[in-house]
């Protein structure tokens, strides 16, 4: 059976929905058609306890007054763009500025702050879309985007990315949600290991952006091929660390062009709940997050205070129009945008190798 229930409504008065994914797993997914949001994510631990493992709000006017992305699909352009601009067939586009002098996660309105539609296609799995009109935020062309949400019997949840345009335009969908597995959504996270199969970053400059340069991971704390735990690392001096607060990065995934492949996981030892992501993305920003600082009142009146969630936010390359070595981030008039990630759970103890 189908579960929606009414989620508040937005500043406009707009009614927000709020559906639920469930699984025989004992994972149970809730989702909002405001922003496409993954508002809840209960999973269950190796004793068998089942917590929340991402951030959130328990009201719609968190969504719409936060600069923080919790659950979203970001778009049109996840992660930033120099300047805001970029230039595509001669024509150079001036996109807002909403992060400094440069374009961040889709601009001052970006698909985090809209309110998509929804279609069921099964219990199991919902579809949300979405018409971006040309212009929106600079960007040229009609933009129809659709964001799929499956979730297996075993619990994996697949998010499958689709948008064609009437213009040749850019394009570069992604989730920002913040995972916390110890399902303490207020304590920091940096108890995780993490492990990322990527032999190089890409370079930033104290604004975050890409050098241009891809940077390899060897010999630095950016190296995460075998799992690593956050604090051991975090702190290490290293300018790219320095310029990011901690890791706010783009993992340049090895065998790009394998399609649908593991590139990732995350483990928390003293829950048991290991997080496992596979995509046929180049890319992985790695975000400790940062920029929290506690502030933020989420779920249940908590505060989340700096390094509380870490995103894995598949993708193309950041101010990927700006750099013609990184891949293509273009799309063409009549050509359809297809992704997919894939987010898997299993519960286990603590292995010795760790």
């Amino acid at each position: 059976m189908n579960r929606e229930s009414p989620f508040g409504v937005t500043r406009d008065g707009l009614p927000v929905t709020r559906y639920e994914l469930a699984t025989r797993a004992n994972i149970r997914i809730a989702l909002l058609d405001f922003g496409a949001v993954i508002h809840e994510w209960m999973v269950p631990g190796a004793s068998g306890h089942i917590a929340d493992i991402v951030l959130g709000y328990d009201e719609v006017s968190g969504y719409e007054n936060s600069t923080t992305y919790f659950g979203a699909v970001i778009g049109r352009f996840g992660n930033r763009l120099a300047q805001g601009r970029f230039e595509l067939n001669g024509q150079t586009y001036q996109l807002a500025t909403n992060n400094g002098k440069n374009h961040l996660h889709g601009g001052e309105v970006g698909f985090d702050k809209r309110l998509w539609q929804a279609q069921w296609h099964s219990e199991s799995c919902i579809e949300f879309s979405l018409d971006s009109a040309d212009g929106d935020q600079g960007y040229p062309g009609r933009l129809q985007v659709t964001v799929r949400y499956e979730l297996s019997d075993e619990g994996e949840l697949t998010i499958t990315y689709g948008a064609t345009s009437d213009a040749d335009t850019i394009v570069n969908l992604t989730q920002h949600s913040y995972f916390n597995l110890s399902g303490q959504l207020s304590q920091p996270m940096t108890d995780h290991l993490v492990q990322i199969d990527a032999d190089y970053i890409s370079e930033v400059d104290a604004g975050l952006i890409p050098t241009g340069q891809l940077m390899s991971v060897t010999g630095t704390p950016f190296d995460l091929r075998e799992p690593v735990l956050i604090k051991d690392c975090i702190h290490k001096p290293h300018t790219q660390l320095t310029y990011g607060g901690g890791f706010d990065h783009n993992y340049v995934l090895n065998h790009a062009n394998q399609g649908l492949r593991r590139v990732g996981e995350v483990f928390h030892p003293a829950s048991g709940r290991k997080l496992i992501v596979a995509t046929d993305q180049p890319g992985m920003q790695f975000y400790s997050g940062n920029f929290l600082d506690g502030t933020e009142r989420g779920k249940g009146g908590l505060a989340y205070p700096k390094r509380s969630g870490l995103c894995l936010e598949t993708q193309g390359f950041p101010d990927a129009p700006n750099h013609p070595d990184f891949p293509s981030v273009v799309l063409r008039a009549g050509e359809r945008y297809q992704t997919q990630t894939r987010f898997s759970f299993v519960a286990q103890m603590r292995r010795s190798d760790y």
